[in-house]
C-alpha cells in the first residue's frame, strides 16, 4: 500500500469520528441574542434550526408548533462552542507535583481520569479541543474514540498519540525512581534520528493519531529540561514534517526557546506551542509563514499560585518564573504584528473546567473581547483545517454552542460562567 493511499484511508477514518453520532431530529434553540463571531454583530431573538446534529436555519424567532422541540436560551446570549487547541485531557492525572506520576496508573485509571476531565471540559463551554499529546501512548485515542462513539461525555477531540522526543526530553517520563522500569507504552515517540522520526510518524498516523506533537525544546514541568534548549534536531523536525504531509497531516512543535521556535517554524510546523521565550525574528517569521502561535498565557499564575502552596519542585516553579512574563509580553508585540494567534491554555496543569479564564488574559495583553472569542472559535477552527464543520453557528456547521448572561464583548470574563451548552444539537449534562 503506497503512501498516498494510507493518507485518503487515515483522512476517511477521521472524518467519519469526527462525525461521530448526532439523533436525526430537528431541535430549535430560541437565541435571546446570537453572536456572530466573524463581525461581531450580536442580533437579538433568534431561531437556530438544528437536524441531526448540524444547524440548517437561522431566522428570527416566531411561533412554534406544539410539538416542536425548542431550548429556550431567550435569556442568554448564544456563540459557538469554544475550542481550546492545547490541552491536556486524555492524560487525566496531568495535574501534580509528580513527573512521574502517569508510572503510578493503569490504562484504564488514566481513562477513567481523562473521562472526568473531558465532561467538565465540555460542561465549561469547549465543545472541541486539540489534545496536545500523552505519556502513555495512544491513551488519547482511546478516550477520542469513546466520546465520539457516545459513551462518555466530552468535546470532541484532535489527538497527538503522544509525543515526537528525544530519550529523557521533555515529552518522555521523567523523574522516576532509580531502577524504575518505563515501559515502551510510555516511550511510544522517542527519536533517535531522522530515519526514527519518520517511522515514528507513520506509527502514529496509523494508529489514530490525528497529528504529530513534537518537543522541540526543553519543558518547563519536566525534570532536568531546560526550556531555551533545542532537543530535537531541525533534521528530524523536518523529517517528522515531511512525513506528516504527505500523509495528510501536519506537525505542531512544543518549544520555549527563541532559536527552537525559528527551527520548527522552519522545519514545517503549523503551530508553535507556548512561544514563551519567542523575539522579533521568530514573530516576522511566523507572520511570513503563516504559523500559529498558541500561547498559554494564564496557567503561568496557577502554577505560582498554587503550584507553591502544594510544595511543586523547585525547579518547576523557577522555570515558570522564567517564562511567564517573558510569554506575556511576546504574546502582546504577536497581537500588535497580526501574528495568527490561537486559544490554547495547556489545560490539565490547572484543573480543567477553568479554560476559560484565559480569555481575560488575552485581551489584557492586547487583544479586543471580539479576538479572544475568535481564537477560541474561527481561528481555532482554520488552524484545525475543520472551518466547515465547528468555530461558527451558520448553516451547515455541527450545532455546537454555549450559553452565557451579558455581553462577552463588553465583559469577556461572563464566558468563566456557562449558562448551558449543546453539543451536536444534544444538551449537554
Amino acid at each position: 500500500m503506497d503512501i498516498r493511499t494510507i493518507g485518503r484511508r487515515l483522512a476517511t477514518v477521521a472524518a467519519v469520528l469526527w462525525a461521530g453520532s448526532a439523533a436525526a431530529e430537528t431541535v430549535l434553540v430560541h437565541a435571546g441574542r446570537l453572536l456572530d463571531v466573524a463581525t461581531g454583530k450580536v442580533i437579538a431573538d433568534q431561531t437556530i434550526t438544528v437536524t441531526d446534529g448540524r444547524v440548517v436555519r437561522i431566522a428570527p424567532w416566531q411561533a412554534t408548533p406544539p410539538d416542536a422541540r425548542v431550548i429556550d436560551w431567550s435569556r442568554y446570549t448564544v456563540l459557538p462552542g469554544l475550542i481550546d487547541m492545547h490541552t491536556h485531557v486524555a492524560d487525566g492525572y496531568a495535574e501534580t507535583d509528580d513527573p512521574a506520576e502517569a508510572l503510578k496508573h493503569d490504562a484504564d485509571d488514566i481513562f477513567a481520569a481523562g473521562s472526568r476531565a473531558a465532561r467538565a471540559t465540555l460542561l465549561a463551554g469547549f465543545t472541541t479541543v486539540r489534545d496536545v499529546g500523552v505519556y502513555r501512548g495512544l491513551s488519547d485515542v482511546r478516550l477520542k474514540r469513546a466520546i465520539d462513539a457516545g459513551s462518555i461525555a466530552g468535546p470532541r477531540m484532535v489527538v497527538a498519540g503522544g509525543y515526537i522526543t528525544k530519550p529523557g526530553g521533555g515529552g518522555s517520563v521523567t523523574g522516576a525512581k532509580p531502577g524504575t522500569i518505563i515501559g515502551p507504552e510510555f516511550r511510544i515517540g522517542e527519536v533517535r534520528g531522522a530515519a526514527a522520526a519518520r517511522a515514528r510518524v507513520t506509527y502514529l498516523l496509523g494508529h489514530g493519531a490525528d497529528f504529530i506533537k513534537l518537543i522541540a525544546t526543553g519543558a518547563v514541568l519536566a525534570v532536568g529540561s531546560k526550556p531555551g534548549e533545542l532537543e530535537l534536531t531541525p533534521a528530524e523536525m523536518r523529517a517528522a514534517c515531511s512525513k506528516a504531509n504527505r500523509l495528510r497531516s501536519y506537525c505542531i512543535a512544543h518549544a520555549h526557546g527563541a532559536a527552537g521556535i525559528i527551527a520548527a517554524i522552519n522545519a514545517g510546523a503549523r503551530s508553535i506551542e507556548h512561544a514563551s521565550l519567542i523575539d522579533a525574528r521568530g514573530i516576522v517569521l511566523a507572520k511570513a509563514n503563516g504559523v500559529w502561535l498558541d500561547m498559554d498565557i494564564y496557567n503561568g499564575d496557577w502554577i505560582d499560585t498554587e503550584g507553591r502552596k502544594a510544595g511543586w519542585p523547585a525547579e518547576y516553579l523557577a522555570k515558570n518564573l522564567a517564562t511567564t512574563e517573558a510569554q506575556r509580553q511576546g504574546f502582546a508585540r504577536a497581537v500588535k504584528a497580526g501574528v495568527k494567534l490561537s486559544f490554547g491554555t495547556d489545560a490539565g496543569v490547572y484543573p480543567h473546567g477553568l479554560n476559560a479564564r484565559q480569555f481575560a488574559y488575552m485581551v489584557h495583553y492586547g487583544m479586543t473581547p471580539l479576538q479572544a472569542i475568535q481564537s477560541a472559535t474561527i481561528v481555532a477552527a482554520n488552524l484545525l483545517g475543520r472551518t466547515g464543520d465547528v468555530g461558527s453557528l451558520t448553516p451547515g456547521h455541527f450545532a455546537d454552542m454555549v450559553a452565557v448572561e451579558g455581553d462577552p464583548l463588553k465583559d469577556v470574563t461572563v464566558l468563566e460562567r456557562v449558562k448551558g451548552v449543546i453539543k451536536g444539537g444534544a444538551v449537554a449534562e
